[in-house]
């Protein structure tokens, strides 16, 4: 537990403490557990660190401020208390959300970022379900939440995977699955849905890596870059836990991303 001023968070930290730092961050309902293979692969030539999310996890649950924006704010202030800054900052789903609101909010913090289907750029029929998820998330909490961890696997997913983040997430105080919600979608400075995620990501300065496994969202996510160095991979017929359900694939995908941003004197 690190006390940050703000609150304490649960965090690991794996690898040596002189060498470039990846920060992991979980989604939604989970937490730090889910990168435990990536971490322990990645630690033999990178810091790994690894948080569990403000009312997630081990980590502290305030009634209040569940929000990513907050969680970005947390993240900041956690990166100054262990000193591993710049980081390469990984993020799923809420937590690509959260890593890139990091980026732009304290861009010093942040050498890169890496999105893996990642809460934003909503639209459609996504948009048109948001009030009533919302309802269902306050009635209900982690119960309705559960319902959409239930499928967002594909088939080919590890056994126990699934049962995994439905315990997960169902051990999420209820309080803070709909304030996350709601602060990914709906609150006055969301940024989750497609116009006011264009409007962030003009704001990111720093090279980022997206992963989505809908094509439609990487083809719009590429007419959305500016920073260079940028680049979206489209990966079909995985689940939406494609870090967890493709896991060699997605450490290499972190581990050369990261390799590429930092000259040879550093190892």
């Amino acid at each position: 537990m690190i006390d940050i001023g703000r609150l304490r968070l649960f965090c690991t930290s794996l690898g040596p403490s002189h060498a470039p730092a990846l920060l992991l961050v979980h989604g939604w309902g989970g937490d730090g557990r889910e990168w435990s293979s990536h971490a322990e692969t990645l630690a033999g030539r990178f810091r790994v660190i690894v948080p569990d999310l403000r009312g997630h996890g081990r980590s502290d649950v305030p009634d209040e401020g569940n929000t990513p924006r907050e969680m970005a704010d947390d993240l900041a202030a956690l990166l100054e208390v262990v000193g591993c800054c710049p980081v390469v900052a990984v993020g799923h789903s809420m937590g690509g959300q959260v890593v890139n609101l990091l980026a732009v909010r304290r861009p010093g913090l942040v050498r890169s970022v890496i999105a893996l289907d990642p809460a934003h750029g909503a639209h459609g029929a996504e948009v048109d379900g948001i009030p009533g998820r919302l309802a269902a998330y306050r009635e209900q909490g982690a119960r309705a939440a559960a319902d959409f961890v239930a499928g967002a696997f594909s088939p080919q997913a590890p056994p126990g995977l699934r049962t995994a983040h439905i315990r997960t997430m169902l051990g999420t105080p209820d309080h803070v699955i709909a304030q996350a919600y709601a602060g990914m979608y709906t609150d006055r400075e969301a940024v989750g849905v497609r116009p006011h995620s264009e409007t962030y990501l003009e704001r990111r300065a720093q090279p980022a890596l997206t992963v989505w496994t809908s094509a439609e969202a990487a083809d719009w996510e590429r007419s959305t870059l500016h920073a260079p160095g940028s680049r979206v991979d489209h990966w079909p017929g995985v689940g939406h836990y494609l870090h967890e359900e493709l896991p060699d694939r997605a450490t290499r995908l972190i581990g050369e991303w990261a390799d590429s941003l930092y000259s040879p004197s550093w190892w």
